[in-house]
Parts: C-alpha cells; sequence; structure tokens
C-alpha cells in the first residue's frame, strides 16, 4: 500500500503535539510530527504550509513530514 503526501496549512495546534490541518481540498485532518521533526525541534504554527503523510486506511489522520 502507498501513502499519500499531501499540502496543507496549519489550521490549529491541539495538545500532545497534534495539529489541526486544513488540505489544499479544503477537508480537516488530525496529524502529529514526525519523528525526525521532533528530533530536530523543527517547530510548526498555525498558518505553516505544511506536507503531510496519509496512510492508506484512515485519510483523516496523518503525519507533518515537512514544512516549507
Amino acid at each position: 500500500m502507498q501513502k499519500k503526501t499531501v499540502d496543507g496549512v496549519i489550521e490549529e495546534a491541539l495538545p500532545g503535539g497534534t495539529f489541526r490541518v486544513r488540505l489544499d481540498n479544503n477537508s480537516l485532518v488530525l496529524a502529529h510530527l514526525s519523528g525526525k521533526m521532533r528530533i530536530y525541534y523543527i517547530k510548526v504554527i498555525p498558518g505553516d504550509q505544511v506536507t503531510i503523510e496519509l496512510g492508506p486506511y484512515d485519510e483523516t489522520k496523518g503525519r507533518i513530514i515537512k514544512r516549507k
């Protein structure tokens, strides 16, 4: 199964390193930071443009893999 990458904008920061992200197709997704972003202390705040990796089964949850 392939993972799908999409672009979006951080809408809201939630507790526990989780974020609500609005995708380019105007849908909302819950996403958490990837491990490399945590290791290198890459911060994201509401308004940042990010790339998200969505899993093949549940497209309402994802992982933030890059900040643009």
